[in-house]
Formats: C-alpha cells, sequence, structure tokens
C-alpha cells in the first residue's frame, strides 16, 4: 500500500501531484491495461486518422505494448505495434498484408523509454519506484528520471497549483527520414482530467514535436478505460 511517508522526501511539487492523483492508501500497480481513442497522422502534411487504441505496461520490469488501429478513407487498413521490453524498442506496422515500417535500435530504444516515462501519468504509483529519481526545479515543475537495463531516460513534469500534470517534455529521438535520426524536443500538453480505476489522473491530451518548421502534434486521444493489476496480453 502507499503510505503518506512515501511522500515525504519528494520535491514539493510531486507530494502535491502524487496526493492529487488519491495514490496514498492504494495497492502497488504491477500491471495496466487501457483503451484509447483519437487520432493520428504520420507527418505533419498528412491528414488526421482516427484511432482506437489498447495498451499494457508493466512496471517491474518496465515494459509496454501498444496496439493500435487505423482507419484510412473510413476502412481499419492500417494497424500498428509498439513495444518496450527488456530494454529494446520496436516500432511495427503495416496496410493489409503489407509491411510499412519495422523499426529498432539504440534511438528507438531510447524514444521507447522515454515515451514509457513520459506514460507513467496513468499509473502514477510508478513514480515512487526504486528506478526513478526526483530533481526539483521550481513550484511547479520537477526533473524526474528513469533507469532500466542499464539506459536512464529524464524529462520535466510540469503542475498546476491544485497538483493536476498540465504536461511533459524533454528530448527524444525524431525520425525526420529514412536514415535521418535526430534529438528534437517533444511534449506532451494535457487538457482534461477524470477518475479511471479509483484515481484522479489525465485523460485528454497530446503528443507534439517542438520542429524548427513548427510544432507537429501527431497524435490527439482520450483514455477511456483503465484496468490495474488485471489480465494483460503478453509480450
Amino acid at each position: 500500500m502507499v503510505t503518506p511517508e512515501m511522500l515525504r522526501r519528494l520535491p514539493e511539487p510531486v507530494r502535491r501531484y502524487l496526493n492529487y492523483t488519491n495514490v496514498v492508501g492504494k495497492p502497488w500497480i504491477n500491471t495496466v491495461r487501457l483503451r484509447q481513442t483519437g487520432r493520428f497522422r504520420t507527418a505533419p502534411d498528412k491528414p488526421w486518422m482516427p484511432m482506437t487504441a489498447v495498451q499494457f505496461y508493466t512496471t517491474d520490469p518496465p515494459g509496454f505494448l501498444w496496439k493500435a488501429r487505423f482507419r484510412i478513407f473510413g476502412l481499419p487498413l492500417l494497424s500498428a505495434r509498439d513495444t518496450y521490453k527488456a530494454g529494446h524498442g520496436h516500432m511495427y506496422g503495416r496496410i493489409a498484408l503489407f509491411t510499412i515500417f519495422d523499426e529498432r535500435g539504440d534511438q528507438y530504444d531510447q524514444g521507447s523509454l522515454m515515451r514509457y516515462l513520459s506514460e507513467m501519468i496513468w499509473f502514477p504509483i510508478a513514480f515512487l519506484g526504486e528506478n526513478i529519481v526526483w530533481q526539483s526545479v521550481d513550484d511547479h515543475c520537477a526533473q524526474v528520471t528513469l533507469t532500466d537495463c542499464g539506459q536512464s531516460v529524464s524529462g520535466r513534469l510540469f503542475f498546476d497549483d491544485t497538483g493536476r500534470p498540465t504536461g511533459f517534455a524533454a528530448d527524444r529521438y525524431y525520425r525526420k527520414g529514412k536514415d535521418d535520426l535526430r534529438l528534437e524536443h517533444w511534449s506532451t500538453p494535457i487538457s482534461e482530467y477524470g477518475v479511471r480505476a479509483g484515481l484522479n489522473l489525465p485523460v485528454r491530451g497530446q503528443a507534439v514535436w517542438k520542429l524548427a518548421s513548427g510544432d507537429y502534434a501527431y497524435w490527439d486521444g482520450l483514455i477511456t478505460e483503465v484496468e490495474y493489476n488485471g489480465t494483460i496480453e503478453r509480450f
């Protein structure tokens, strides 16, 4: 169970945040299943596609599986999987029976672990894990570092006066071309909150690349369902 003592050594905005989520008195979270709806696009000049997805997480060790389907011309033609397991990320997508991307490597390992860190807002008890280090920035921001399989990633979480998280920001590898992966600023602004599985969580937001050419929002979604410590798909 999460106790008030677990929060005492955290930076003040992080204590305010975890108290807001209502984690005190709740059991530890080992697995997560959530569902998303929304829209997605593959490039700044591409149209938005309606999206539905289910995602599974483990907290010890950190890992996730994201399975999504996208509608093109009203038909569910495109499917994608994004995974992080044992220190390695893997992105895979296909249209009908044809593979359109199958990506892995050091940069995807970093990007997948960074994605996991940013999405811990949907299972905030994991922010109390031994693999997490917090560093105070100011009254509305703290830097958080996650370490797994010898790799560490860091980003900044932002909070309002009540403790609600308002976004996450970090440098993450962006694919500009087939063989061109570069670090770019990346953020996940939050626009709506709700109660899911007994916790106060962000439920609507975006994922945005902050590029020299302008902001490129590529994911715009709503978390419709969350379940903790249930049965999840193996990955």
